[in-house]
């Protein structure tokens, strides 16, 4: 009887050795066993800051935070009172250049020409009368009867008349042609110079309504309508919902089977437990002077941080900037 409760005895203890043995297995497998690591992100998408060339006061807003707008949108109003001031003035020298055009183009009213004319006729009668009295007096002269002194005079007066005859002619054809060639070309030019101070006003005019560069949300809107902008200052922030991604700040001993090209799950904690992919497609190392970190107390080698950003394989519903979104990475 006793050496069978001995056998029983120690086959208790060996079955609780055992046990034991198991259990502190289990125990050491377990705490030797690394726990996932969870790196956390964020994520982000295109932002326009909406901008325009021109200073001048805000006047109307045609969205609110949080419409949607299409590409080409009118989103707001700029007044410039400046704007509207150059517009006149340069429409006003195209007037006046146009004006001087037109009258190098027309050329003498039609009283200057007939005036010209007359005044033309008029010396070729004052040449016929001279020429028939210089003839008369030469042959006079040839007879004998008449001194040379005479002969002289007249022919002198004859000649005048000819001169006076010959520029009534030249002062008719220039009121008959209008102004020289190099005259009409020069108004042109005016217009020309006129026509591209009034059209650089337009497109100045044309800045006075900034539109959406893209589809997307109206995520900001910076000024107050009545509040001065700058040339150059953001009024309105669109952002494009439909181009976002996926950005990690990675330890670089924590880039094993991570590269460009790589396909990983993540969760979004905002949007439930889901499990999704995304798509790695940048790496860069961040700036050194903010992300060295000794990998070992010992300090045998120091490990940047690089940046990845990744895009999901397939769009995330109500996935929106800012969200975090974590990945699970085992080693």
């Amino acid at each position: 009887m006793d050496a069978k409760n001995k056998k029983y005895n120690l086959l208790i203890g060996l079955i609780g050795l055992v046990s034991i043995i198991l259990v502190v297995s289990v125990i050491g497998y377990l705490s030797l066993k690394s726990d996932p690591l969870i790196i956390s992100g964020e994520a982000e998408a295109t932002e326009y800051r909406v901008s325009g060339k021109v200073p001048g006061r805000v006047g109307l807003f045609f969205v609110e935070e949080g419409d949607r707008v299409h590409k080409g949108d009118t989103l707001v109003f700029i007044d410039s009172p400046e704007v509207r001031a150059k517009l006149s003035q340069a429409s006003a020298a195209r007037a006046a250049a146009e004006a001087q055009n037109q009258k190098a183009i027309k050329g003498a009213r039609e009283e200057q020409v007939q005036g010209a004319f007359e005044m033309y006729q008029k010396a070729k009668v004052g040449e016929e009368i001279l020429e028939k009295s210089y003839r008369r007096i030469k042959n006079l002269y040839d007879k004998g009867v008449v001194s040379a002194q005479k002969l002289d005079e007249v022919e002198a007066q004859y000649k005048a008349a000819v001169a006076t005859t010959k520029a009534a002619k030249s002062q008719y054809d220039m009121a008959r042609n209008g102004a020289q060639k190099e005259d009409k070309e020069a108004a042109a030019a005016l217009v020309a110079r006129a026509d591209g101070a009034v059209s650089e006003v337009e497109a100045y005019m044309n800045e006075l309504y900034l539109t959406s560069p893209a589809d997307g949300e109206v995520s900001v809107r910076f000024p107050k309508v009545g509040e001065l902008v700058g040339s150059g200052s953001p009024v309105v922030s669109v952002t494009d919902l439909d181009d976002m991604w996926l950005t990690f700040s990675v330890r670089e001993d924590l880039l094993p089977d991570l590269t460009v090209g790589t396909v990983f799950d993540f969760t979004v904690p905002a949007l439930g437990e889901e499990v999704w992919q995304a798509r790695i497609t940048y790496m860069q190392a961040k700036a050194s002077y903010a992300t060295w970190r000794a990998t070992k107390t010992s300090g045998q080698f120091d490990a940047k941080t690089f940046e990845l950003k990744a895009r999901p394989v397939i769009p995330v519903p109500n996935l929106r900037p800012g969200m975090t979104v974590v990945m699970e990475k085992r080693f």
